[in-house]
């Protein structure tokens, strides 16, 4: 349910709707918009009738959500989420790309990378400092040590740092070394770990999980906004089916299926979905294509040498030719494509 107030609505109408509401033991979510404040209601486990919220003082009217997800939905918050990482702008004007290596392998590695994705104009370093692996043999990530190297490059070269926490007992860690904290495609369902995403103090990159709908991705962002964290940036990274010739599918149409019906925005993985590093820059063309706020790709200086994913990472020669193409590209659409950080 989602009461809207009058435009002329004061602070103190406001706070006594949502005094209102979490008297009938409800959760109230104040919502600015640029006319109107709006208030989402959450946490019935029946019907909420209208009625006890319209006649409330500066109340315009209150609105039935018919998703089953609510705090995302654009109905709750018709303006799209512009989410801000370390500086960095997603889901505005301007398309943002993610890039670096797959897993943080070294001080050295680490940096000629970033050094490397900086130069080539990306505006945010990814780096896995704890990896989900299906073989238990195969490497894991360097852990602590993973996310200090990854905060010292940070502060030499000036790029917000993007990481993965596997679970609830390295995300406390994860949120202080990083400046955005991803929630991987195998913990998109990982529901005590969304509740505490919500509350970590980070923004969240959330990938949709591998056999996920674009109803469950929206109903997994759900947990992380009803803790109170609207900085959330969803990810298209290919789901399981039947082909055989990428690692997984790339569903560019949830792109602009999520970006009808939820305010937040949504960015592209074409080397997760690729799997194949000769694909992945075609890959990126379409996500631009249709409508991606941003894309996150893997590069790799030495690929054939690298610890995991070294099939489907760019080379820095690869990723300087992707980002010239997708700035030809952006201005096609009306977007932009921001010079690189600390330029």
């Amino acid at each position: 349910m989602l009461v809207v107030m009058r435009m002329d609505a004061k602070e103190e109408e406001i706070q006594g709707a949502v005094r209102k509401i979490e008297a009938h033991g409800l959760k109230a979510h104040p919502i600015p918009g640029a006319q109107r404040t709006a208030i989402g209601i959450t946490g019935n486990i029946g019907i909420v009738e209208p009625v006890l919220f319209e006649s409330l003082p500066g109340v315009l009217e209150v609105i039935q959500v018919s998703h089953p997800y609510k705090l995302v939905s654009r109905e709750f918050k018709p303006e799209t989420t512009v989410v801000e990482v370390g500086g960095v702008r997603i889901g505005g004007h301007d398309l943002v790309v993610i890039a670096g290596p797959c897993s943080v392998e070294s001080y050295e590695q680490t940096l000629r990378i970033a050094k490397a994705v900086k130069e080539g104009g990306a505006h945010l370093l990814r780096g896995g400092a704890y990896k989900p692996r299906t073989s238990p043999y195969s490497f894991q990530g360097l852990g602590l040590e993973g996310l200090e190297i990854l905060a010292r490059v940070r502060e030499e070269l000036g790029l917000p740092v993007v990481s993965e926490a596997l679970d609830i007992d390295v995300l406390d860690q994860v949120a202080e070394f990083s400046d955005m904290v991803q929630i991987g495609a195998r913990n998109m369902q990982n529901y005590t770990l969304l509740k505490r995403a919500g509350r970590c103090g980070r923004p969240v990159l959330l990938k949709r999980g591998m056999n996920a709908t674009v109803t469950e991705l929206l109903l997994a962002a759900e947990y992380i906004l009803d803790q109170g964290n609207d900085q959330v940036v969803l990810c298209e990274r290919g789901i399981r089916t039947f082909a055989d010739h990428t690692r997984n599918t790339l569903d560019v149409s949830a792109i602009p299926a999520v970006q009808r019906i939820s305010h937040l925005p949504i960015i592209a993985d074409p080397s997760h979905a690729a799997g194949q590093r000769d694909k992945v820059v075609a890959l990126s063309r379409s996500s631009v294509a249709v409508g991606a706020d941003g894309l996150m790709v893997e590069v790799h200086d030495a690929p054939e040498e690298a610890l995991s994913d070294g099939n489907q990472a760019l080379s820095p020669g690869m990723f300087v030719d992707l980002m010239v193409e997708i700035r030809n590209l952006a201005p096609v659409l009306d977007r932009g494509v921001p010079s690189r950080v600390g330029s």
